[in-house]
């Protein structure tokens, strides 16, 4: 039996007024197994819309596979688990057909699959990335910045926190978050990190999805108040990530007491430079 295992690295999207633009890579893995098998599986609803996009793309002839994933991201939590399970297919499948696409084609599929390219970008090609539309442009992140992760113990789907959004902004709420959004852009770009400070306030989407994280002010205000640089909402959530140069288990002491809920768990990490990953390889093929 042929088979390849991909490792893909989880993303924090959005970092506040980046919306659906923004993210980085950071160090917690899913481990996805593709197989070929001779044996028809019932593959999950994610797995079998990927295989049937990849196999409708590259033009390969079908095979029957089976597939698996050890997973370390939590699911439903704005860390991107959907993305990392999607390109964990599609690579397996690439590998098993002989590399018919490259790592951006495969990005761009997964980020048709997920409707929108925040988490698809950094998982894919690693470090901090700014992704527009079918282009993504890529940075490489200082181990030097960590990133502090509250876990609340409860999921939102992205489709229901998209729905917390209005359909309208003003002006000026615009024009700061795009001031905002260049401002973390240019920061990750230079590796003057202290420019972050202050840059994660956005007018598109945080205040609205605070609805669906009560905690989320006090939480983001603990963080800033103990050493962070900032702190913004992980994608949809419900995860609220800081981001700081020092005291990073001071700063996430901190968060865990002004979330004032014991269902909740704190990860501390850096960023992932590397993105998708083939980790083991068995007998691949082309066809």
């Amino acid at each position: 039996m042929q088979s390849v295992t991909v490792r893909v690295p989880a993303s924090t999207s959005n970092l506040g007024p980046g919306f659906d633009c923004l993210g980085v890579a950071l160090r917690i893995y899913n481990f996805v197994t593709v197989s070929h098998t001779t044996k028809r599986e019932v593959l999950a609803p994610i797995a079998a819309k990927a295989a049937d996009l990849f196999f409708k793309q590259t033009k390969r002839r079908r095979f029957t596979f089976s597939c698996s994933a050890i997973e370390k991201i939590p699911r439903s939590r704005g860390l991107g688990s959907s993305a990392t399970i999607r390109l964990g297919i599609l690579h397996g499948l690439n590998q098993l057909t002989g590399r018919p696409l490259d790592r951006l084609s495969t990005f761009r599929l997964c980020a048709e699959l997920e409707g929108h390219p925040d988490n698809a970008a950094p998982s894919s090609f690693g470090g901090f990335t700014v992704a527009r539309g079918e282009n993504v442009q890529r940075f490489e992140v200082s181990p030097r910045l960590r990133f502090v992760l509250l876990i609340p113990d409860f999921e939102i789907q992205t489709s229901a926190a998209r729905k917390t959004l209005p359909t309208r902004i003003s002006r000026t709420d615009a024009v700061a978050s795009a001031g905002n959004a260049c401002a973390i852009t240019a920061a990750f770009f230079s590796g003057d990190y202290e420019n972050l400070r202050g840059a994660f306030t956005d007018q598109l989407h945080q205040p609205f999805r605070a609805k669906l994280i009560p905690f989320l002010p006090r939480v983001v205000a603990a963080a800033e108040k103990n050493g962070a640089l900032g702190a913004f909402l992980s994608g949809s959530g419900s995860t609220i990530c800081a981001v700081t140069l020092r005291d990073a288990r001071k700063v996430a002491a901190a968060m865990l007491r002004a979330a004032k809920t014991t269902a909740a768990r704190t990860i501390i990490t850096t960023a992932d430079n590397h993105g998708v990953q083939i980790s083991n390889q068995q007998s691949a093929i082309s066809n």
